[in-house]
């Protein structure tokens, strides 16, 4: 079958497998445990944690391992705003984040906080003007991904931080989708915490990573939790954590390489959907994007027909984030670039990844013209 949706997660690496392999047969003790097996697991877990940090520039006394991306963004945001004053409850961020952080701030509100939802023009992109508008003396913490994961948009976040640093109020970045793609520094882009996933790089599911930096104050969403410095409960999985450092060194050994890679990739589907152009509408910002993410809006055909038809043909693509799969409502991030619910539901995702061929991208472009040709679209 031919994989089109690196986006929604990855397959894991030969040296991953390896990795957590290993570690498991020879690191396989608690990180809490006194005796020598448990030391040997927190001295891994420790040389982890300093590479990491390395990856984004940041402290190792920031970093902090947990299930996921979703959890990461979940625990980082509580964290941060525990450990903030308690009369500072609102927060910014934006109509087009992944859902972890939407729903939490759907709770948030429901707990009493006023949460400010910035839109995003026709390429998915904020606009600084707006943030600085949305700014109050209450603003304890900004919530801003650095790329999209539908429509691959990356924002100002250099910009962003900045401001925020000269107002004193908290940034948390969603880097999912970024980490292993796109440099990340947390100094240069003055981010205080972020949020990574392992199954998105080839490495493990069930593994992610928060960064909060160690200058800023934070209180622990678990009582008398005894792991990670109170951060999380629960023993740490080292195999797991062990594999996502080995997944991540090497997609950062070849992150220009997989860029130049994708952005070829890229071009050449543009010059596929030439003749199309009239039907398919290529979404997200022109040239500050991921290149190996696009997302497409289809004329008068749902995005949930295409994928099946892609899927009837071997070809695995889907239909946004695969968070929201199943579910009857609209892309969010379709809505928030101005698309009606209609035209959301015509939305498809492609993503690349190490493996992806232009023969993989020819094979697709067969399908959809003969998706197209069956809606009249186009004929032969």
């Amino acid at each position: 079958m031919i994989y089109l949706d690196y986006a929604s997660t990855t397959p894991m690496s030969e040296k991953a497998i390896e990795a957590y392999t290993k570690t498991a047969s020879l690191f396989f003790g608690n990180t809490n445990s006194l005796h020598d097996i448990g030391t040997g697991a927190n001295d891994v877990l420790t040389l982890c944690r300093r590479q990491f940090a390395h990856f984004i520039n940041g402290d190792e006394k920031g970093v902090y391992f947990t299930s996921g991306g979703s959890e990461a963004n979940y625990l980082a945001i509580r964290s941060l705003i525990k450990g903030s004053d308690a009369s500072n409850r609102h927060i910014i961020t934006t109509q087009i984040e992944h859902s972890s952080i939407l729903n939490l701030c759907g709770q948030l509100e429901e707990e009493g906080y006023t949460v400010t939802y910035l839109p995003v023009d026709k390429w998915g992109m904020i606009s600084l003007s707006d943030l600085q508008k949305a700014v109050t003396s209450k603003t304890t913490l900004v919530s801003i991904q650095h790329a999209n994961h539908e429509i691959g948009t990356i924002q100002p976040i250099q910009k962003i931080g900045r401001f925020l640093k000269e107002k004193n109020i908290l940034f948390h970045c969603d880097c999912v989708q970024s980490f292993g793609k796109l440099p990340i520094d947390v100094q240069l882009y003055g981010v205080d915490s972020l949020s990574v996933s392992s199954h998105k790089i080839y490495g493990p599911k069930g593994v992610g990573a928060v960064y909060i930096h160690p200058s800023v104050s934070w209180n622990s969403v678990y009582r008398n939790a005894n792991h990670q410095s109170g951060f999380r409960p629960g023993t740490i999985d080292v195999p797991g954590v062990a594999s996502f450092i080995t997944a991540a060194q090497e997609a950062y050994s070849r992150i220009e390489e997989q860029r130049e890679l994708h952005e070829q990739l890229r071009t050449k589907w543009m010059t596929l959907m030439e003749p199309f152009k009239k039907f398919i509408t290529i979404e997200g910002h022109p040239s500050q994007r991921l290149p190996s993410v696009i997302g497409m809006t289809i004329d008068k055909i749902q995005g949930q027909y295409v994928m099946l038809q892609c899927n009837r043909h071997q070809i695995a693509i889907s239909t946004g984030s695969a968070c929201h799969a199943g579910l009857q409502h609209p892309s969010k991030t379709m809505t928030a670039i101005g698309k009606s619910n209609d035209e959301a539901k015509q939305f498809i995702r492609i993503s690349f990844g190490t493996n992806t061929s232009y023969n993989d991208l020819k094979h697709l472009y067969t399908v959809l013209r003969k998706v197209m040709e069956e809606f009249h679209c186009v004929t032969m």
